[in-house]
């Protein structure tokens, strides 16, 4: 609560140009997994832009590196993601490290395409203790599904929210079971199906996201056709442009991304693991929650000036 409560502090201060931080990570996204199934066309892993990490990268976080992470986070922090850009269910020893992390009191959050989920999957993960489980699905028919979610199967993800369900039920697990939407053109005529149907598809709620494009001044087959759904908004130019966000990012003041490999990112948006703050397996995740590239890059992210922040929509 401590922890919290100066992180807020920080973060107001900082609104007034006093950059100091005297608080500890509250939440700690992980990675599981640096690589994915699906060819998703707006992921750097789906397109393979990414490749070139992952070859230099270790594509699962060894048992080494979570245990550095564990015992650094425990002290202060309240939550652990399982996710960052890779497939977490492809972590063969991923229902062990949330059983660890929530016997240590974290609130657990694992974010999946569901494509390797099982129905022993689904148990295993419910007898963690898991706090939450996101389950991405963009449609309510094969095609809608597969405009975003190539070479995954709207079949598989139904049969995955049905295994979670049944193993909750039947283990009176309390995982908070979230079905999450894409906003996109291709499933905009579905959005009130799945308002309809994601109880009776197993779901305990329904989150819709807008989506991050990459190539959107002319406008992007994938953009939805109500601005009011989309991150873009198209100018006096003809040209689409990023909506406007308010000033400053909580997030880099309240968490960190590590990767397979034990680097430490600013956030989820730093897909190409440019602005680093060092790797734990060198120095200890306070030092590097504080160090002089930490500072530097919440200083300019109150300008929005580093490339990642004109991608953002927090």
């Amino acid at each position: 609560m401590r922890n919290a409560w100066r992180c807020y502090v920080s973060y107001a201060l900082s609104l007034f140009g006093s950059v100091r931080i005297v608080h500890r990570p509250m939440f700690v996204s992980v990675e599981p997994a640096a690589i994915c199934q699906l060819h998703c066309p707006e992921c750097p892993v789906g397109t393979r832009k990414g490749e070139r990490l992952a070859d230099r990268a270790e594509r699962f976080m060894s048992r080494e590196v979570w245990e550095r992470v564990l015992e650094q986070i425990t002290p202060y922090a309240h939550t652990v993601q399982f996710y960052f850009q890779g497939e977490p269910l492809l972590h063969k020893d991923l229902p062990r490290m949330i059983s660890e992390a929530h016997e240590r009191g974290l609130y657990t959050i694992v974010s999946t395409n569901a494509q390797a989920m099982t129905a022993q999957v689904a148990e295993e993960l419910v007898k963690t203790g898991l706090s939450k489980i996101i389950v991405s699905m963009d449609g309510l028919t094969e095609e809608t599904y597969k405009a975003y979610r190539v070479g995954g199967s709207l079949e598989q993800c139904m049969y995955a929210l049905s295994w979670l369900r049944e193993a909750k039920n039947r283990l009176h697990g309390g995982t908070t079971i979230e079905l999450q939407c894409l906003r996109l053109r291709s499933n905009e005529h579905e959005w009130n199906e799945f308002k309809k149907q994601y109880k009776a598809l197993g779901a305990d709620r329904l989150v819709f996201k807008t989506a991050q494009l990459y190539d959107y001044s002319n406008g992007h087959p994938l953009m939805p056709s109500d601005e009011r759904y989309s991150r873009y908004t198209k100018g006096a130019d003809g040209l689409y442009h990023r909506k406007p966000i308010g000033r400053g990012c909580l997030r880099v003041w309240s968490g960190v991304v590590i990767t397979t490999t034990g680097e430490a990112l600013p956030c989820c948006y730093d897909k190409a693991h440019a602005h680093a703050y060092g790797n734990i397996m060198k120095e200890s995740l306070e030092t590097l929650f504080c160090n002089e590239r930490a500072l530097a890059f919440r200083k300019a992210a109150l300008k929005q000036s580093p490339d990642i922040c004109k991608q953002c929509w927090k």
